[in-house]
């Protein structure tokens, strides 16, 4: 198991995803998304005509489904790589990660992935700081204004970005928040590479300490 893990928590469109791979890439470490877990699983359930809200039927979907997420994210053989980011996944999101089986299921997962992970790695999502891998070796989260994430998320729009917000702070389980110990960067107006800069300035100064 590596003890060498970077987690970043943040809201929709703070930069979570991009700025993610290319920490990766600076470091030679893995990436896991685990965002594409939870949207490989709606996928999945809209696939076989499941309700998102169907909390049992959705469940047993994370429970028992092959999720892969590199190099291209797919579920039980299924490239889901590009259908993940569609409108209708985008909105049914939400529901299936308020889950609560849901969430047990994806964090059993992913403290394995990092159990099997000979090398760094760098973890992004929305309970990785607080949940997952409370212990990282260095806690990050990202924001940035809702005009800001808004245009990064394209299509998307500032009011989907703001439900999802809501929905994701609000939830029961593994809500959205910001650990007491994490960094928090604002990415407003900041590029990929000066935040990854920042986090690599303060993975340095744990290495020092």
């Amino acid at each position: 198991m590596t003890d060498d893990i970077i987690a970043i928590d943040g809201p929709a469109g703070s930069g979570k995803s991009s700025v993610a791979r290319l920490l990766a890439d600076r470091l030679g470490w893995s990436v896991l998304d685990t965002g594409a877990m939870y949207r490989a699983v709606t996928s999945e359930a809209l696939h076989l005509g499941l309700a998102p809200d169907d909390t049992g039927a959705v469940a047993r979907v994370a429970q028992r489904s092959l999720i892969e997420t590199r190099p291209r994210v797919s579920i039980n053989g299924r490239d889901v790589h590009d259908e993940i980011r569609s409108d209708v996944v985008n909105v049914a999101v939400s529901v299936v990660a308020a889950n609560p089986a849901v969430r047990a299921a994806m964090v059993q997962r992913q403290r394995a992935i990092a159990a099997d992970e000979p090398g760094g790695l760098v973890v992004e999502g929305r309970d990785i700081t607080t949940v997952v891998f409370p212990h990282a070796r260095v806690k990050v989260y990202l924001t940035a204004s809702l005009d800001e994430r808004a245009r990064r998320r394209g299509e998307e729009g500032g009011e989907s970005v703001a439900r999802r917000d809501h929905a994701d702070s609000s939830r029961e389980t593994s809500p959205l928040r910001q650990a007491e110990d994490a960094i928090a960067l604002d990415t407003t107006g900041l590029s990929v590479d000066q935040v990854v800069e920042e986090i690599v300035r303060c993975l340095k100064n744990t290495t020092s300490d």
